[in-house]
């Protein structure tokens, strides 16, 4: 099973987050810094005040943000919250052929440019059958009940990214929407169809044409050191049912 790690993170306490970007966090030294949020969604049912965080210390030390915040601990568990590790865990996957519902990938590429609407895909690969897979990559971290749901807020352009899916699959290539779902208190997924109705029909639209529908189980794995700075884990276990709630 595939693993992706990070270590040497710093755990503190959550004040706040505001203005998309920003998070202000507790050190357990009690000074306070701000973070940098690379989610600049809703981040619905992801925080609250006064939740454990990891933060990840910026590489580039002349970085006027020094902390990047990548996790927060619920009731339920750990969520991932920020938005790059998602395509990285998947291109790993694919690299290793270890994603769960997609064997044998192989020639893996990232970010490249396709369609007819100036996309880029997330992951581009070769199946054994040498067809290309196309594989578009969403970070889905919006709970209801046991339902992990995408999206979190009306996404046009992740209407725009299923459109080009199905271009794909109508030239006779493999496409993917690989939902990664990063929290494990739920046990299946749906389209957010409350938020927005378009994205959900054009989901259940897609999968009819025949893009792949891949809800990704994520398991984050955390763990302190004697240090007090802590390691954090990503795993793909397996995948998730796609239970509509109508």
């Amino acid at each position: 099973m595939i693993r992706v790690q990070k270590d040497g993170l710093v755990p503190g306490q959550l004040i706040q987050r505001y203005k998309r970007f920003l998070a202000d966090v507790r050190l357990e030294d009690g000074s306070v810094v701000t973070a940098h949020t690379t989610n600049t969604g809703s981040m619905k049912t992801c925080w609250e005040p006064g939740d454990r965080v990891l933060l990840e210390p910026a590489a580039n030390p002349d970085r006027k943000l020094k902390f990047t915040w990548l996790a927060v601990e619920r009731p339920g568990g750990w969520v991932g919250v920020e938005t790059g590790m998602p395509n990285r865990v998947v291109a790993e996957a694919a690299r290793q052929d270890a994603l769960p519902g997609l064997p044998g990938l192989h020639h893996v590429r990232t970010e490249v440019k396709y369609g007819a609407e100036n996309s880029r895909i997330d992951v581009l690969a070769l199946d054994g059958a040498g067809r290309q897979v196309y594989i578009e990559v969403k970070n889905t971290t919006l709970k209801d009940g046991d339902w992990a749901l995408f999206p979190d807020a009306v996404t046009e352009r992740g209407t725009k990214h299923l459109r080009e899916l199905q271009a794909m699959v109508r030239e006779g290539h493999r496409a993917v929407i690989a939902l990664f779902v990063h929290r494990s208190d739920v046990d299946r997924f749906d389209a957010a169809r409350e938020i927005d109705p378009v994205y959900g029909a054009e989901l259940d639209r897609a999968a009819e044409t025949g893009v792949i529908v891949l809800p990704l189980a994520v398991r984050l794995v955390t763990s302190p050191d004697t240090s007090g700075l802590w390691s954090l884990g990503w795993e793909l276990p397996g995948l998730l049912p796609w239970v509509p709630r109508r």
